[in-house]
């Protein structure tokens, strides 16, 4: 029997109720006359602490809370897919027409359409064995995803006894019946499940396959994986808002999933302006086709904006379950973990480090745990991952305050944003001194065996000579270019050539927006063949200013903008042009010298 208490005790979106010794932790409950949502965070003795989803002004001392007996959960089924919810998966496009630009007070609407029809294809027939996410049969969602309708995760499975025809139903209509041990389950085309508990599965690969996202900072030298963890940390105006939206629209991911945790409502405004225009790159078709947007900005109640991360996370595993590759982006985890400090601030809990709780690191392992590539269960097998990448908004671009600290101890690749780059108008703003990946091993054989076999080691001959350039700016800092031999100032000059044509990205050209793993390859690899062919120059006596005076620098650094994916040729015969140029200078030197 569902627990029934009273309101004792309110301060913001927390209340405290007496008369609940029989709820649960992280049971949700519908507090006072207008029934707003909440969430037990603790309970002690008869008390219990709740955070309420929605604004509390108003609520008053004596009104009713009623427990519910369920945790807080999300529905999951056909119909998500191009949806805007809110941090509690309330469709906020259908809150928008029922109530306007405001959303009401104790508003509920269902999360998926009971209503609308689906046409169901069965997979199974009558005497199959079925167990734990077998797939029942499929529905086409939209024109870029096929929803597979799956035996929840907590069910027993068993042998198919009925299984509806192809036809036209509803999420709430029977489509499948299991019996087991005589006893029967009725299946339909959703279920629910607690966002806070991860979905189960088969097996956990090891990160091997690259999630290629069209940025050449970030699948060149910084790679993520299908299944793994990155965070972009940055300051105000760094550009992570813009990074995450290229890596959500060019990613070769199936799903992809926004969870805008806490931003700013302009910046909210813009994703969701921008998605329904964009389109997905290998279709043509809108890219809300395959996307499902989380909207939860700094003005909304800040406890949906905590349960946000987890209602995302948990919509990603489920996809992830179909045999999906689903990336899910998060901006920013800094507003979650605000939203946790102002929480425990209530409960009147110890703080630590800058006011955070003491279980903030615990908090971001959980979710980024999350993440991975794994063989889902049930038959037939499929393999899926779920890719989580968190925005980090530290104040004053500190990457030594806690939540950056405690997020960089739980990923494996960091892309850090520097103001001084973004401010000169270097995008996208990583800086690639202090970031890093721990996925370059993992993914270089894929780039070895399907895009060059020399990927290795070009990438880390451009990047010695990054890493070279960053300690010559000391020397030339304190005794001035003139200092440096020829050999050194070369490396000055390659290194600057790297930044512009091969760093810097611009996210609105039509062709440099995405480039494509071999025009990556293919760009690398020219900087490595430019610097060897300079070195020689200038060991057969080939002077500086003649190598700075060539106009095969402008052609390459331009070949980003000027060179189309489909158009690779053209990058060779610059290569072979550069060559050309190269051994025709040492020609002349060579004749100079002789005579």
């Amino acid at each position: 029997m569902p627990a029934k208490g009273k309101i004792v005790w309110i301060s913001g979106p927390a209340v405290k109720a007496s008369g609940m010794g029989e709820a649960k932790m992280y049971e949700t409950v519908e507090v006072g006359e207008e029934r707003l949502v909440g969430e037990i965070i603790r309970l002690t003795g008869d008390v219990a602490f709740v955070q309420v989803y929605e604004s509390t002004s108003g609520l008053k001392p004596g009104e009713p809370v009623y427990g519910t007996g369920l945790p807080l959960s999300v529905s999951l089924g056909p119909g998500m897919i191009g949806k805007i919810y809110d941090g509690m998966q309330r469709p906020l496009d259908e809150i928008a027409k029922k109530s306007g630009a405001f959303i009401t007070r104790g508003i509920s609407m269902p999360s998926i359409s009971y209503d609308a029809k689906w046409h169901f294809k069965p997979t199974v027939k009558k005497k199959d064995v079925v167990q734990a996410g077998s797939i029942l049969g499929t529905v086409n969602e939209t024109p870029l995803i096929e929803h597979r309708i799956m035996v929840p995760p907590d069910s027993p499975g068993g042998e198919v006894v009925e299984i509806r025809d192809e036809g036209d139903y509803t999420v709430e209509e029977v489509i499948a019946t299991v019996k087991k041990d005589s006893k029967k389950q009725d299946l339909k085309m959703y279920h629910r499940w607690p966002v806070r508990k991860a979905r189960p599965y088969a097996e956990r690969f090891d990160p091997e396959l690259p999630l290629v996202t069209g940025q050449r900072v970030i699948d060149t030298l910084f790679p993520i994986v299908k299944g793994g963890t990155a965070a972009i940390p940055g300051g105000f105006g760094t550009g992570k808002t813009v990074t995450l939206h290229q890596i959500a629209a060019w990613a070769d991911a199936k799903v992809v999933l926004h969870v805008g945790c806490g931003e700013r409502g302009n910046e909210m405004t813009e994703v969701l302006i921008k998605f329904p225009e964009l389109k997905d790159p290998a279709s043509g078709l809108p890219l809300m086709d395959r996307t499902i947007l989380v909207a939860n900005t700094s003005n909304m109640p800040v406890a949906a904006r905590e349960a946000s991360i987890y209602t995302g996370v948990t919509m990603a595993e489920y996809y992830r379950d179909m045999g999906y590759d689903v990336v899910l982006v998060a901006d920013s985890t800094s507003r979650w973990a605000e939203a946790l400090r102002e929480i425990s601030g209530r409960l009147e809990e110890m703080p630590a480090e800058e006011g955070y709780p003491s279980y903030l690191a615990s908090r971001l392992a959980e979710f980024y745990e999350r993440a991975g590539r794994v063989r889902t269960l049930g038959t037939p097998e499929r393999i899926g991952s779920v890719t989580l990448i968190g925005a980090v908004s530290p104040s004053g671009a500190d990457f030594t305050e806690p939540v950056t600290t405690h997020t960089s101890r739980f990923i494996k690749t960091f892309w850090g944003l520097e103001t001084r780059l973004a401010y000169s108008r270097h995008y996208p703003a990583i800086n690639w001194i202090t970031s890093y990946s721990g996925y370059a091993d993992s993914v270089k054989k894929w780039w070895g065996d399907t895009v060059g076999k020399n990927w290795d080691r070009e990438r880390g001959y451009v990047y010695t000579i990054l890493q070279r350039e960053d300690v010559l700016k000391e020397i030339v800092r304190l005794l001035g270019p003139e200092a440096l031999p020829d050999e050194e100032k070369l490396i000055l000059d390659v290194a600057r050539m790297i930044k512009e044509g091969f760093l810097q990205q611009s996210a609105y050209d039509e062709v440099d927006s995405y480039c494509s793993p071999q025009k990556q390859y293919k760009l690398l690899s020219l900087y490595a063949d430019f610097h060897r062919e300079a070195m020689n120059a200038l060991k057969s006596g080939v002077a500086l200013s003649q190598i700075r005076a060539m106009p095969i620098i402008a052609k390459l650094i331009r070949s980003k903008f000027a060179v189309p994916n489909e158009k690779l040729e053209l990058l060779e015969e610059l290569g072979k042009d550069m060559v050309e140029g190269f051994r025709k200078m040492s020609a002349q030197e060579v004749k100079v010298v002789a005579s």
